[in-house]
């Protein structure tokens, strides 16, 4: 019983020091302000063609510019690339990764990503689709929007459809790279009444904590490294 009770404290402990990490090192906002560019932004309004109701939010990490590897500060696009690979070939999707593979990987997939080595050498252009679960539908030099919620081989409207628009800029003025993770679910297949997105609160939850470990675990490939 001793050995029990102490690796489940053990556990426990590791477990609260994780959350705190993460809460500590990323800043969550939910749900995205009505200004938010991304809620005007031609991906969503290509998509969400009922204008419904969404879950959205954002996780923000801010890094010093002197500790970004100088080589992705000089070339436009270099920065959220990386960033982006970083994003799919981290932990924080492996789980994610086993599970899709399990149900979706096969011939008829065998164009998309499925692999860290895959993700970690993408350009992410745009028709980049990945698991069988992602596709990149816009990119440009600070920005790569990644469309989910089905496979990218229904292209037509959705029961369960989203973005994922990663992003990083330099403000300069702070001497920072602003790195974000932003979400918006939401149903395109039919008009839905009300004013409520298609996420439960529990789900919501668990999303906010999985996109924050996506942020820390993608935004480690961007620092330099001592040794």
């Amino acid at each position: 019983m001793g050995v029990i009770k102490k690796t489940f404290y053990t556990g426990l402990l590791t477990g609260a020091s994780v959350l705190g990490y993460l809460s500590f090192t990323t800043t969550i906002v939910s749900p995205l302000p009505r200004d938010d560019p991304a809620l005007a932004g031609s991906a969503i309004r290509r998509f969400n063609v009922h204008r419904n109701p969404s879950t959205s939010d954002t996780c923000v990490k801010r890094i010093p510019l002197t500790k970004i590897r100088p080589e992705l500060l000089e070339k436009d696009g270099d920065l959220v690339l990386e960033f982006c690979r970083g994003v799919w070939s981290g932990l924080g999707t492996r789980f994610q990764l086993a599970s899709l593979a399990r149900k979706y990987r096969g011939p008829a997939t065998a164009g998309q990503l499925w692999t860290p080595t895959q993700f970690s050498e993408s350009g992410f252009a745009k028709g980049t689709q990945m698991m069988d679960h992602f596709e990149v539908v816009e990119k440009t030099p600070t920005e790569i929007v990644v469309r989910c919620g089905d496979s990218p081989r229904n292209q037509g409207p959705r029961d369960s459809d989203g973005l994922f628009i990663i992003s990083a800029v330099k403000d300069e003025a702070k001497g920072e790279v602003v790195l974000e993770l932003k979400s918006c679910f939401f149903t395109s297949a039919r008009k839905v009444e009300g004013i409520h997105g298609p996420m439960p609160g529990w789900m919501e939850l668990l999303h906010r904590w999985y996109t924050r470990l996506w942020m820390v675990t993608g935004s480690q490939g961007l620092t330099r490294r001592l040794f």
